[in-house]
């Protein structure tokens, strides 16, 4: 079914006044993902009568109130990681006057890994009302589309940039996970992500790659964190949320219990960090963790 103006208005009308948006709050908004017309009736009524719209990159929500056809009549001001703690003072006052201060980001929900966060402590902080229009994240689309199974899950946020950290971050909150995991990663350093992760958390680890979500080439690949790595190494672009499945019973247990394979494999010609890497990947275990487990029990 299509919307036509007549009909498209008269839902705005009624989305309207069945809550109506209030004055003097903060308002944060989740934003198209990438699909413009996925915006809330709610989201379209505030994008034209906000007072103050506080906007990680203003260009860009202007661009989304024009597709929309919505006319912004307030002030419009950047709100972006660099400035957004010098910024919240402003946006609560402007709200405690009696302003309708609407917060949002390029894409999904503010303060979700975008910014947002400042401005909601200083509210919360002063006594101004926030409330939320419900709208797009990334987060579920990408677990719901992901196909990997999960009673609930766990939302890590950005992976870190160096590879120790990344490293630790990997055993840390994935190592021995009963649940899925989901994290945004750059399209620049998806690759060597992956890579450390099937070293980490074994090739064996069910994963998917969801890029572009709700755009044109929107992709969700799906396969072993081995595979997934090595469909990276050709170069990914595009926004990507990755998941990873939760260990299994092997992975969880103890790499002490494959020592004595990798153990014959040396003695049969083969180097030991090979020899681990080989063991691991049967199992579904750490190569690190594999490695180490050797060294330890020759030390002992």
């Amino acid at each position: 079914m299509s919307l036509h103006d007549g009909s498209l208005s008269g839902l705005l009308s009624r989305a309207a006044e069945n809550r109506p948006l209030p004055d003097g709050g903060i308002i944060l908004a989740g934003t198209p993902l990438g699909d413009p017309f996925d915006a809330s009736l709610r989201l379209i009524d505030a994008l034209g009568s906000a007072d103050v719209i506080a906007a990680e990159d203003t260009r860009r929500t202007r661009a989304l109130a024009e597709t929309l056809g919505v006319k912004i009549t307030g002030q419009i001001v950047s709100n972006f990681d660099h400035n957004e703690e010098s910024r919240a003072p402003s946006l609560v006052e402007h709200a405690r006057t009696g302003k309708r201060v609407l917060i949002v980001t390029d894409a999904g929900m503010p303060s979700v890994s975008d910014p947002g966060f400042p401005v909601v402590f200083a509210a919360h902080e002063s006594g101004v009302p926030v409330t939320c229009l419900p709208g797009p994240s990334a987060v579920p689309t990408a677990l719901a589309l992901s196909g990997i199974g999960m009673g609930h899950f766990a939302f890590v946020g950005f992976a870190p940039r160096k590879d120790g950290a990344r490293r630790s971050w990997f055993r840390e909150f994935f190592g021995d996970a009963t649940h899925a995991t989901c994290f945004f990663e750059s399209p620049h350093r998806i690759a060597s992500t992956l890579k450390l992760a099937a070293e980490e958390l074994g090739e064996q680890r069910d994963a998917a790659v969801c890029r572009e979500l709700t755009k044109t080439f929107e992709e969700v690949k799906r396969g072993t964190l081995g595979e997934l790595a090595e469909w990276a190494s050709g170069g990914v672009r595009g926004e990507i949320s990755v998941v990873i499945g939760p260990a299994s019973e092997e992975s969880a247990a103890d790499p002490a219990a494959v020592v004595g394979e990798v153990e014959q494999r040396v003695a049969g010609g083969e180097r030991l960090k090979a020899a681990a890497g080989e063991v691991a990947r049967a199992h579904g275990l750490s190569k690190r963790d594999v490695y180490e487990a050797v060294l330890a029990s020759r030390a002992g």
